[in-house]
């Protein structure tokens, strides 16, 4: 059992009390990094008293939403349990549970700033201070973390702007949820990138096909267009390798096009180390 996973999962919305009694009861079973759940679906089936449907649909959602991942399989007399990790990222992403800060107005009976003095019987004092003393003075950031914060909200600022107009619903939580992928290490660069294809990819979509900010945030559908980037950039230091290699090949064989490359490519083709200088001055060029 882990409480760290416990108090994690109980402090965030999951969307309906079904979803929240089985994430719980998987968060019992929990290690502290979120893995090495197993537990058959019967079992949490006995065990929250919620049907056999609810929980293979909750579980499957879970895997789908990524908040849930299979890591393996364990034995069992009916063939195999699966077993499953609480990705601990996707968790901090929910919205959480804590109540906004309501500044309430002046009553007839104004509550009092401070405790009372004690027992009028025997004259004995109470204590001068609550633990919770609401004038407690706190600690004010740092200029260093309120310029990181102030960056990051711009940055999410930045980000949400990309995503088509007539789509952004629930501000406040989308730039949350912003704010929680850059902090797990999502380079803001690359998201607006993937929100940025996903804008042209949907320019044309209907309204039954929309997705909303808030949703399309907070189900990482930002992922796919991660994807598609990091496959691009493979795609582009391939070339680049091959084309290194191609102008390596022509200083070797000392052939004519040799006097097209740059100084530049020069410099990079020695750094490389795919030639040295002496097999540049060799093919005619100066190193």
């Amino acid at each position: 059992m882990s409480w760290r996973i416990a108090n994690e999962c109980a402090e965030r919305r999951f969307g309906s009390a079904a979803r929240k009694q089985i994430i719980m009861f998987l968060a019992d079973k929990a290690s502290d990094d979120g893995s090495g759940i197993w537990c058959s679906k019967g079992t949490i089936q006995r065990h929250t008293e919620l049907s056999e449907s609810t929980v293979k649909r909750t579980i499957i959602d879970f895997l789908r939403e990524g908040i849930l991942i299979e890591t393996g399989r364990r034995h069992c007399k009916n063939g195999y349990t699966v077993i499953y990790r609480i990705v601990l990222e996707r968790v901090a992403a929910l919205e959480t549970t804590a109540e906004p800060d309501i500044e309430t107005g002046v009553t007839v009976n104004p509550v009092q700033p401070e405790p009372g003095t004690g027992s009028t019987v025997n004259g004995v004092g109470g204590s001068r201070w609550t633990p919770n003393h609401p004038k407690t003075i706190h600690k004010p950031p740092t200029r260093r973390r309120e310029a990181a914060e102030e960056v990051e909200d711009l940055e999410a600022e930045k980000i949400l702007a990309a995503y088509p107009e007539d789509r952004i619903r629930d501000r406040r939580t989308s730039l949350r949820l912003i704010a929680a992928a850059l902090k797990v290490g999502v380079e803001p660069d690359d998201l607006l990138l993937a929100v940025k294809a996903y804008a042209k990819e949907s320019e044309g979509y209907t309204r039954s096909k929309v997705c909303f900010s808030d949703n399309w945030f907070k189900m990482r559908r930002w992922e796919k267009g991660l994807a598609q980037v990091q496959a691009d950039r493979e795609k582009a230091r391939e070339a680049e390798a091959k084309g290194r290699a191609s102008l390596a090949e022509w200083i070797h064989e000392r052939h004519p096009l040799c006097r097209h490359i740059t100084n530049r490519q020069i410099e990079d083709l020695i750094a490389s180390k795919l030639v040295t200088p002496e097999q540049v001055r060799a093919a005619g060029l100066q190193a």
